[in-house]
């Protein structure tokens, strides 16, 4: 995913790592589960059109969807405009969603390998 190696070179995209922890919340909950996760966090916390803390929804910490989240700039509106070109002020569609997902669900596939 040429996304994913444009992110590796930012230096703060970079330094996001799955811990110990939620490597074994992974493996016990399993991939179909984490990824049911990331497209709930996404169509709750990202998608919406208007976010009222957007920059601020999503914690660095205490689930692996999060940390990827940051490691692949799905994290906000702005860091999503940014690097993925989808622009803020308006709801993400479907296919945006499951863009989103994809890289997420990419990620964390990498990070366990």
């Amino acid at each position: 995913m040429e996304i994913l190696d444009k992110l590796s070179k930012s230096k703060f995209r970079a330094k996001f790592r799955l811990k110990e922890k939620d490597i074994k919340y992974i493996e016990e909950k399993g991939m179909d589960t984490i990824r049911s996760h990331a497209c709930d966090f996404i169509r709750e916390r990202i998608a919406p059109d208007i976010i009222e803390n957007d920059g601020k929804q999503t914690p660095t910490r205490n689930h692996p969807v999060f940390i990827a989240q940051h490691a692949t700039a799905t994290c906000c509106r702005g860091c999503i405009e940014k690097w993925h070109k989808f622009p803020k002020g308006r709801y993400l569609t479907e296919e945006e969603q499951e863009y989103l997902v994809s890289v997420i669900m990419e990620w964390i596939t990498r990070q366990l390998n």
